[in-house]
């Protein structure tokens, strides 16, 4: 697919996604949403073992373009919405871990697509806010994934201030893992894709599905559906080499994307 908001770079074992609207500041246009979701369809069905989430410009992400809102009917805002959520689901549905590495500020929607991203690097000079609760239009899609990466006091204060918090404090408060230089992050980024990349692709895709599914669950329920999960998992072939390879002290020989067992 050719794409004119976002670039997709294959490069190894890894694809890069990457945000290129900068003179809107790469806010989520209907046509960057339709774009991203694309993006993720397609990397999502490649052999790439993961995906970096990146932007060009002087910011991550503004959030929702505004220049498809004004005006729009109620019919209109429900679609732009809901294309906005196929792709936060999208971005949790493929098999690979995603991470956003973040260089700049990313606000309401932009927060939202860092929040939902499996991981996130940042470095010092981003800033995350959710802006509508100092505004006419309260951030409440951004708020499902904020809220679900933060606690609840502290997910609120960025909701009903509308204030940025700086890097540290995102650290801090869990919607980032790592906060490092500029001039790191990059390579820390990639670092920490590979790490999480390691392993099983099929039982890792598995494992990111049944995460997903269970964590709002009840403990009961959560138990019991992953109980469930990892019993059936237990008969594919990286989990039996896994325990065959232990038992017999050599490395591990787990299948690569799209390949079959003999």
């Amino acid at each position: 697919m050719q794409y004119e908001l976002v670039e997709v770079r294959y490069e190894g074992d890894y694809a890069t996604i990457t945000l290129n609207h900068p003179q809107r500041r790469n806010a989520l246009s209907l046509k960057m949403m339709e774009e991203l979701t694309a993006a993720f369809n397609e990397v999502g069905e490649s052999p790439v073992l993961g995906v970096i989430l990146a932007a060009n410009g002087p910011a991550f992400s503004a959030g929702h373009d505004f220049a498809d809102m004004v005006d729009q009917d109620l019919v209109a805002m429900r679609r732009l919405l809901q294309v906005c959520t196929h792709l936060m689901n999208t971005i949790q549905a493929i098999p690979q871990p995603v991470l956003a590495r973040v260089h700049a500020i990313a606000t309401a929607a932009g927060c939202q697509l860092v929040a939902t991203c499996d991981l996130a690097v940042a470095s010092t000079e981003a800033k995350f806010a959710t802006p509508g609760g100092k505004g006419g239009w309260f951030c409440t899609t951004p708020m499902v994934a904020v809220s679900r990466n933060i606690g609840r006091k502290r997910a609120l204060e960025m909701l009903l201030t509308g204030e940025p918090i700086d890097a540290q404090t995102a650290y801090e408060w869990g919607l980032v893992n790592r906060v490092v230089p500029p001039e790191c992050l990059v390579e820390e980024a990639q670092r920490l894709l590979e790490a999480a990349t390691r392993g099983s692709f099929i039982s890792k895709g598995l494992g990111k599905q049944a995460f997903y599914a269970q964590i709002d669950l009840p403990q009961p329920q959560a138990y019991a559906y992953a109980l469930e999960v990892m019993a059936a998992s237990s008969q594919l072939p990286d989990a039996q080499e896994g325990m065959r390879a232990f038992l017999e002290k050599r490395p591990p020989r787990f299948l690569r994307p799209g390949e079959r067992s003999e």
